[in-house]
């Protein structure tokens, strides 16, 4: 967070921009929420250094970073330089809200695994299993979906349309990663595949 306002106040060459402090004051209040609800064992995978992590998550992992970043430099260099017109509050306001439901998508898809870790792999120093409970009753990858959500809201809540590039280009990328991720759970963990035939759905139930 520390890093994300830094990137946006350095691009936008000021402080006195409502709107990212509203997100910055938002995502605080999240991790403090997270904080208070995880399960040490789901912080502590998330926060170790991890092992057995699959080289094509590294790459994507990798790539991902660039367009992410880019999205708050090029939110703040739309405010400094005007390129996107002023949007509507209520555009702004709908963003904010979309952004809180798919962090609470996020959330609950990680309070429903206790296995969902930063990268891929197949937890085996921790008996993996397969997660089949709350969002994960109606899609396979549920966090992708609150990231993916998460991310094309922040362009709306930052007034910038040319934002929308680099969150495109992030979205794309997750859903690469679901379908590397899906493949490698159907080939590596055990009840994968059964579990794969019983909830069709990888991101958005009814459609893929």
């Amino acid at each position: 967070v520390i890093l994300i306002a830094i990137i946006l106040f350095a691009s936008a060459g000021r402080i006195d921009w409502d709107f990212a402090w509203i997100y910055i004051v938002t995502s605080v209040l999240i991790m403090i929420t997270n904080a208070l609800i995880f399960s040490p064992e789901l912080i502590s995978e998330r926060g170790r250094k991890k092992e057995n992590v699959e080289k094509w998550d590294r790459l994507i992992s990798g790539l991902i970073i660039f367009p992410w970043l880019a999205l708050y430099a090029v939110s703040g260099l739309d405010i400094r330089f005007g390129w996107s017109p002023e949007l509507p509050l209520w555009i702004h306001i709908t963003g904010l809200v979309i952004f809180i439901l798919g962090n609470a998508l996020l959330s609950w898809a990680m309070i429903s695994n206790v296995y969902f870790s930063t990268a891929v792999r197949i937890q085996y120093d921790r008996g993996q299993t397969v997660s089949n409970g709350g969002p994960y009753r109606y899609m396979r990858h549920p966090g992708y979906l609150g990231m993916i959500v998460h991310n094309l809201s922040a362009p709306m809540i930052f007034g910038s349309i040319w934002a929308s590039i680099p969150a495109s280009l992030t979205v794309i990328l997750f859903v690469i990663r679901t379908v590397f991720e899906d493949n490698t759970l159907k080939n590596k963990l055990e009840g994968y595949r059964e579990y794969a035939e019983r909830v069709k759905y990888r991101l958005i139930p009814g459609v893929w």
